[in-house]
C-alpha cells in the first residue's frame, strides 16, 4: 500500500477510535468538563494499548517494539489512576469493550501493511499531538484532582510525542 495512503487510512481510523472528532473544532484554550475528558481520555489510553500490542506483535525494529512496551506500561498505570479518580467522582469511563472492537478494525488494516513500523510511528505522532491537546484543555478542568491529574500526565505525553517524532524521523518511508 502505498505510504501516503495509509497515513491518511491511520490518521482517520485514530480519529475514530480516539473520538476526537469534537476537538478537531476546538482550540486548546476552550474548556473541557470533567465528564468528557474521563471519557476522552480513557479512550484514547485504550487504543495507545491495543495498537502498541500489535505493534509488538509485528514489528521487527527492536526501537519501535521498545516505544510500544513503554506505550502499554505508562497507559496502562494512566488509565488505572484516571479510572480510580473517575470511579471517586462517579464519572464513567469509556467503554473497553466497544473501544478494544474499534481498535482491533484498525489492526485488522494494518496487519498487511507493508511498511508497518513507518504506519504505527506515523499513527503515534498524530495520536499524542491531540492527546496533548485534550489534556492541556484539562489542565483547567472544573474538577481540581482531574486538572492535577492532567498536569502530571502532560510531560510523559510530552516525552512520548517526541520519542515518537525521533523514531518516525528515522524511519524509511517505505
Amino acid at each position: 500500500m502505498h505510504p501516503l495512503k495509509t497515513l491518511t487510512l491511520l490518521a482517520a481510523a485514530a480519529f475514530t477510535i480516539c473520538a476526537v472528532t469534537s476537538l478537531q473544532a476546538a482550540s486548546q484554550t476552550e474548556s473541557i468538563s470533567s465528564e468528557d475528558f474521563v471519557e476522552e481520555a480513557s479512550a484514547k489510553g485504550v487504543a495507545e494499548i491495543e495498537t502498541a500490542k500489535l505493534a509488538l506483535e509485528k514489528s521487527q525494529n527492536e526501537a519501535v517494539k521498545g516505544f510500544a512496551q513503554m506505550m502499554i506500561d505508562d497507559h496502562r498505570r494512566a488509565n488505572q489512576q484516571l479510572a480510580e479518580l473517575a470511579k471517586s467522582k462517579d464519572l464513567e469511563v469509556s467503554d473497553d469493550a466497544e473501544l478494544i472492537n474499534q481498535a482491533k478494525a484498525l489492526v485488522l488494516k494494518l496487519r498487511s501493511e507493508d511498511s508497518f513500523d513507518k504506519a504505527y510511528m506515523n499513527n503515534q505522532v498524530v495520536a499524542h499531538r491531540e492527546t496533548i491537546e485534550l489534556f492541556r484543555r484539562a489542565v483547567n478542568v472544573d474538577d481540581e484532582e482531574l486538572a492535577s491529574f492532567a498536569r502530571e500526565t502532560l510531560p510523559k505525553l510530552e516525552q512520548h510525542l517526541q520519542r515518537a517524532e525521533q523514531l518516525n524521523g528515522q524511519l524509511p518511508e517505505e
